[in-house]
């Protein structure tokens, strides 16, 4: 960082550094080479306003060539000595203060419920990464937390044949690398959700749990129509379409009964409508690391030439997560390339939904993205190539463009 001019006023470099230093541990332990894009994707969480990202990402490019050097390698000998004394301080057993149970981690879930119904007023806690901020904006202290992430039922990522079972602990990096090559648009949507510290640790359940109507996975569920196994703590089960899931404002089905709290077990998307036509959106002011103003999951259900089912649905449009479900009646049984049923469908959508406006996006501006999203949808459907990009790193073809590259961007999103 030094040697590149990476650092200037500082509040960024320690951050960047680790994140460099994780990159560079991981690529040793799996033999992965260091390339631009692994480089933007470590440093996508760490925010800088002062040197641009050429250097740090030169800075990054260029550990693998300081790691042959004497006086590095010296320096991981040490570090070195420094992880195997942690490791053993790890065996160390722990001090009184800290035995008195107010952090929990079942491995299953005839544990978790078994915990949960111990400790009624326990909260439950996956990745942590929206309940922390409870704690550092709001200074609340938890009393009893329990960690579901290790749960195994809740970890699983399963195909039976018809259908695709996500656990409600798995992770956004997780979903990310299974769907890299099964389901592309999926994966290029993960890449555009917060930075691979979130993907880390952020859950497919908390985000929907969350109920928060910026969040970007419910509206893919939504797409594809996905059940929910929904468990008590009393054993009992049940299964709710995500369709009927989100009752309002930060409320969802989801008993809160004392004694009978309910949790997401997992959800349940038909392998049928993962293989039709689909594609995700997003809109946000940066590309990485940035909550949407506007998010459409698209889904077409060909027949021969015809539209035989349409899923729009929208994140940051309402209270919550929302289909446009007189926009899709408009296309249902046209043909894939009837024009006038897309402005039909169009007028239809300006007509139903009432976007609100906040800091991030006016109204009227959350309307029009959303029309000009569903003609840009309706465009691939009929085989247009038009620019998209994912929050993945550019290529060096794509960086040499320039402005001819910005433009048609500026263009599919005017």
């Amino acid at each position: 960082m030094v040697e590149h001019h990476g650092s200037q006023c500082g509040f960024c470099t320690p951050g960047i550094v680790l994140s460099l230093a994780g990159l560079y541990e991981n690529s040793q332990s799996s033999d992965k080479a260091i390339d631009r894009e692994s480089v933007c994707d470590a440093i996508s969480g760490n925010l800088c306003r002062c040197t641009g990202y050429r250097p740090i990402i030169d800075a990054g490019l260029d550990m693998v060539r300081t790691a042959k050097d004497a006086q590095f390698i010296e320096l991981m000998s040490k570090n070195d000595n420094i992880k195997s004394q942690l490791l053993a301080f790890k065996e160390v057993e722990k001090p009184a203060s800290l035995s008195n149970q107010s952090y929990l981690q079942p491995m299953t879930l005839a544990e978790l419920l078994q915990v949960k119904t111990a400790h009624l007023d326990a909260i439950m806690i996956a990745g942590g990464t929206d309940l922390m901020l409870e704690n550092t904006q709001r200074f609340h202290d938890f009393g009893t937390l329990i960690d579901v992430s290790h749960v195994a039922e809740l970890k699983q990522i399963q195909c039976n044949g018809t259908t695709l079972t996500l656990g409600a602990s798995v992770t956004y990096s997780e979903l990310e690398h299974f769907s890299k090559t099964r389901y592309p648009h999926i994966y290029n949507l993960l890449s555009r959700i917060a930075s691979r510290q979130i993907r880390n640790r952020g859950t497919i359940g908390g985000n929907v749990a969350n109920a928060s109507p910026i969040a970007d996975l419910p509206p893919l569920l939504l797409a594809f129509d996905a059940d929910m196994q929904l468990v008590k703590t009393d054993g009992s089960k049940r299964v709710v379409n995500i369709n009927d899931f989100y009752q309002g404002y930060k409320t969802t089905v989801l008993a809160k009964e004392r004694g009978k709290d309910e949790l997401i077990a997992s959800f349940d998307l038909a392998l049928s409508k993962l293989e039709q036509f689909h594609r995700f959106y997003k809109v946000s002011k940066r590309m990485e690391d940035d909550i949407s103003s506007v998010l459409l999951a698209v889904r077409f259900e060909l027949s021969d030439d015809k539209i035989s089912d349409v899923r729009f649905a929208f994140g940051g449009m309402a209270a919550t997560p929302i289909r446009a479900k007189n926009a899709e009646q408009s296309l249902v049984g046209k043909n894939i390339n009837d024009e006038q049923a897309l402005t039909q469908a169009i007028e239809n959508l300006r007509r139903e939904l009432t976007p609100l406006s906040d800091m991030r996006a006016s109204s009227r501006y959350r309307l029009d993205m959303a029309c000009n999203l569903i003609k840009k949808a309706w465009l691939e459907l009929n085989g247009t190539q038009v620019p998209t990009f994912s929050g993945h790193a550019l290529s060096e073809s794509m960086l040499s463009l320039g402005n001819e590259i910005t433009g048609q961007e500026g263009a599919t999103h005017a």
